[in-house]
């Protein structure tokens, strides 16, 4: 999976116009959100989605942490993101997936996966 970074602008109709276009590509959006003038979309195929969406839509495609907390277990993202902190890895974007994963975008891919592998060890 793929994180898209993808710049709304201030046009009303800019999230509607993206999700219409993927839509049409039947580009899959896996997980993602909004956050003010800028959007996150978890997709499988970030070429499709440049293709669906034309050129310079997409300001950034990244491939994030995805690590699965144990959903029943209250505290999970605190113990994960601290231990994220203590390691030196920034968060920079943080959401879910439709699978209840947790995405994480990081600025040390090394170091979070580091973490998010211990955290995966640590629950098995």
């Amino acid at each position: 999976m793929y994180d898209l970074t993808i710049d709304l602008g201030d046009r009303l109709d800019a999230l509607a116009e993206i999700g219409e276009a993927f839509g049409r590509a039947g580009v899959s959006i896996e997980g993602g959100g909004a956050f003010g003038p800028v959007a996150h979309f978890l997709v499988a195929d970030p070429d499709a989605a440049a293709a669906a969406l034309g050129p310079g839509r997409i300001t950034a495609v990244r491939t994030p942490l995805m690590q699965r907390l144990d959903q029943d277990t209250p505290g999970q993202v605190g113990a994960l993101t601290r231990r994220m902190a203590d390691a030196g890895v920034q968060i920079e974007v943080l959401y879910s997936d439709h699978d209840g994963n947790l995405i994480l975008l990081v600025d040390d891919a090394e170091a979070g996966a580091r973490v998010s592998a211990a955290w995966t060890a640590r629950r098995s």
